[in-house]
């Protein structure tokens, strides 16, 4: 069995963002330490999406280098796609994971991208998140594979609660005390 050596790793991401036209956000999530507080996120979507705001991202994604972190993005309508990884990232894996978080996105959305039917589907879009990137490692960047799994993670609401997403529990814990009270 081989053994990895402190100088290999895996790669991993830092950070997803979908911003809107104007930089706020959609959905983020966040992997590294290298942003503690929620200003200092904000500062670094707000710098990113600057820097990005001139560039033509629409047709295929674009590579920046930004306070020593590489950042792949692309545009769609009125959202903004980005995904942060180290300097010493490899480019191509990164777009990778952009280009499966899009494709997902937009066969969760009927290809309907933009952010009203985001805003709408917000709990799609967060679940797809976490079957892309768990603690920063890659889980997976196949968008149909994505789309499958949070399809079917939103229609298992007979799941154990352990097994659900929060707004799930929620979900079932709503109906099984409106179900008692009705009783």
């Amino acid at each position: 069995m081989r053994t990895i050596s402190s100088k290999e790793s895996f790669p991993s991401v830092k950070n997803i963002l979908l911003l809107d036209s104007e930089g706020k956000r959609v959905a983020v999530k966040y992997y590294s330490d290298d942003w503690p507080t929620n200003s200092s996120k904000l500062a670094f979507e707000k710098s990113v999406f600057t820097k990005t705001l001139k560039s033509n991202a629409r047709a295929e994604a674009e590579i920046s280098m930004f306070e020593n972190n590489i950042v792949i993005y692309k545009f769609v309508q009125d959202l903004h796609f980005f995904v942060t990884g180290g300097d010493d990232e490899n480019e191509l894996i990164l777009a990778t994971v952009l280009q499966g978080f899009f494709d997902a996105v937009a066969l969760l959305l009927r290809n309907n991208v933009d952010k009203m039917e985001a805003l709408g589907n917000l709990d799609l879009i967060l679940l797809c998140l976490d079957e892309i990137v768990d603690g920063g490692m890659i889980l997976e960047t196949d968008a149909s594979v994505i789309a499958g799994k949070v399809a079917n993670h939103s229609m298992e609401a007979d799941a154990p609660l352990s097994e659900q997403t929060i707004t799930q529990a929620w979900a079932t814990a709503r109906e099984h005390l409106t179900r008692t009270l009705l009783k």
